[in-house]
């Protein structure tokens, strides 16, 4: 679901701030590609802080049960491409960032404003949802 997906999203950028990451950015390009919904891109000034980004946004994920798919670049953490199937995470070295840039790649994609409070997911969406009063249809004279 979409709504979910982008949730997601947004608790990983706060993740990835969390560690002092640079430039984050959330696309939405699920009108463009089957691949993902969401892709969250940030940036680090070392392969060290590449590490620690992708380790916080795998352990903060993890606290909900959500696993990557997929993890790529750990061994070198010069570029890092996380996988959780509806958003997708690429944590760069700001110098290699600026060489491919992705985000021209996918320059259709709308922008998600990334927050800076604090987002967390919610297991039942139930529990967030207000029930809103139910409206009759009146017959018009």
């Amino acid at each position: 679901m979409v709504l979910e997906s982008k949730a997601k999203s947004l608790v990983i950028a706060q993740a990835s701030l969390d560690k002092k990451a640079n430039d984050v950015l959330i696309l939405h390009v699920a009108p463009l590609t089957s691949i993902a919904d969401y892709l969250v891109l940030c940036s680090a000034d070392s392969d060290r802080q590449v590490r620690a980004i992708a380790d916080h946004i795998e352990q903060t994920l993890s606290e909900e049960n959500i696993r990557p798919l997929s993890l790529e670049g750990l061994s070198t953490s010069q570029w890092v491409v996380m996988d959780f199937a509806d958003v997708i995470v690429h944590i760069f070295r700001t110098d290699l960032r600026q060489v491919y840039t992705l985000e021209k790649l996918w320059g259709d994609a709308k922008r998600v404003k990334v927050p800076t409070e604090r987002v967390t997911l919610v297991t039942n969406p139930d529990q967030t949802l207000k029930k809103r009063p139910v409206r009759r249809a009146t017959k018009s004279r």
